[in-house]
């Protein structure tokens, strides 16, 4: 199971490290090659991770509903606002996403929301608009289904998501959104 902490960058930055290292030769050529890339992703993912420890969180803005709540979170969502998002999620919130990723935690959320909040063409989902087409309602939970559209989609992209809300807040969330898995033009 993935976790999104302050440590992230640097899992990712070792993860790519074992996948963007060529064959090791017992050579010196092969040698300074791999320390280069290390260094580099390393050097990379450090920054990041300090970017992102230096972010600051906005302040937290209960509403009023669970409707509300998703309501305001899905036109975050859509106007690509970091700041939105993040002034409804307690420190204590877990957002729980396909093949076992789990961001625990207001900061983790942060850092997780600050690579979505991000232009389509690095890797963000800025550009597409979510729409709820079907929401089933069980106490303060919110179960969205749910259409993604953008101009650059091939076709349209549709997932759902749970909103679990508290107090005005989004305590959780469980979605089923791959960025992987839209089809673009």
């Amino acid at each position: 199971m993935s976790h999104y902490r302050s440590v992230v960058p640097i899992r990712l930055a070792l993860n790519l490290i074992v996948f963007l290292l060529p064959p090791w030769d017992d050579n010196l050529e092969s040698m300074n090659q791999h320390f280069g890339v290390c260094g580099s992703i390393l050097t990379v993912a450090v920054a990041t991770g300090a970017l992102a420890q230096q972010a600051k969180l906005p302040p937290l803005k209960r509403q009023g509903s669970p409707e509300a709540v998703v309501k305001e979170h899905m036109a975050a969502i859509n106007a690509c606002d970091w700041k939105r998002i993040l002034a409804q999620d307690p420190a204590d919130v877990e957002i729980f996403s396909p093949d076992g990723v789990l961001a625990q935690g207001r900061e983790a959320v942060g850092v997780m929301f600050a690579q979505v909040v991000r232009p389509f063409h690095e890797g963000g989902i800025c550009g597409l608009k979510f729409t709820a087409e079907h929401t089933q309602k069980v106490g303060d939970t919110l179960n969205v289904q749910w259409r993604a559209d953008a101009p650059f989609l091939a076709q349209p992209y549709r997932g759902a998501d749970a909103y679990e809300t508290k107090g005005g807040l989004m305590q959780a969330q469980v979605t089923t959104f791959k960025r992987e898995d839209l089809k673009t033009k």
